[in-house]
């Protein structure tokens, strides 16, 4: 859940001020809720994004986006400094401008999606600090594990047009697995954007991931994460988890009904 900064010891602000130059101002970020912070810090040496998280989860989730930034070139915001300081690690990095990009059909902003997702679908996740398939959606099977980095989470709002391409944003769930997981959790966000569950699918045929992985598998992960979205639902009145359920849920009628 964020704070506000009144949350942060005295001499973590005073850590920050001496990263920035000097007196700053910080404007919330508008979206996201993993570290405890999370501003455009705008100081003498110009704008800045920076997380600060404290707490068990929260560290992780934010040690988990530094690790992204030694594994992933071009699409993750470029590191700035970072330290920790009374049980606090903040985060400054390169602070992103631009439009979120447009998911619907025909949208020239899928073709700067897909040039990013070649590229991401043949990235290793090194080592074995990220999150399982278990650990991120809730369930799993055989065919989820994999050797692949997975964002797992390429909402709109994770995504920035710059003038330089697109880039990705919150990789607090980073996640080591299939290829395929990735394309398979993107199916919610085509929906959401306006594609029909049928159309959804022929765009995602262009990547080889998804086109060799079996029918069974899919409806498997389909109908699970509908479930799952489902459930969540009925216990929270949230209207984007409510989104969730009714995207995911197309997705798996469209399965059932023999994709």
């Amino acid at each position: 859940m964020r704070s506000d900064w009144t949350a942060l010891p005295r001499s973590v602000i005073t850590r920050i001020t001496d990263q920035v130059g000097g007196a700053f101002e910080a404007s919330p970020a508008p979206d996201g809720n993993h570290a405890q912070i999370a501003s455009t810090v705008t100081g003498p040496s110009g704008p800045v994004f920076v997380k600060a998280a404290c707490g068990e989860w929260g560290v992780r989730s934010l040690r988990y986006e530094l690790a992204v930034t030694q594994a992933v070139d071009r699409y993750p915001p470029a590191l700035r400094w970072h330290f920790e300081a009374d049980g606090w690690l903040v985060v400054g990095t390169e602070h992103l401008a631009g439009l979120h990009p447009d998911l619907s059909p025909g949208s020239p902003d899928l073709d700067l999606l897909t040039a990013a997702l070649k590229d991401l679908q043949q990235t290793p996740a090194p080592g074995d600090r990220w999150f399982t398939p278990a650990g991120r959606l809730g369930f799993t099977h055989p065919a989820m594990h994999g050797g692949t980095l997975v964002h797992s989470d390429l909402n709109p709002t994770n995504l920035i047009v710059t003038p330089h391409g697109l880039r990705i944003v919150d990789w607090a769930w980073a996640t080591k697995a299939a290829a395929w997981v990735e394309l398979a959790l993107l199916v919610q966000w085509l929906i959401g954007g306006g594609h029909t569950a049928d159309q959804a699918e022929d765009w995602l045929r262009q990547f080889p991931a998804w086109t060799v992985t079996s029918a069974d598998v899919l409806n498997h992960f389909a109908s699970t994460n509908a479930a799952k979205w489902a459930t969540k639902a009925r216990h929270n009145t949230e209207r984007w988890v409510h989104d969730l359920a009714q995207w995911t849920g197309d997705w798996a009628i469209h399965r059932a009904h023999g994709a």
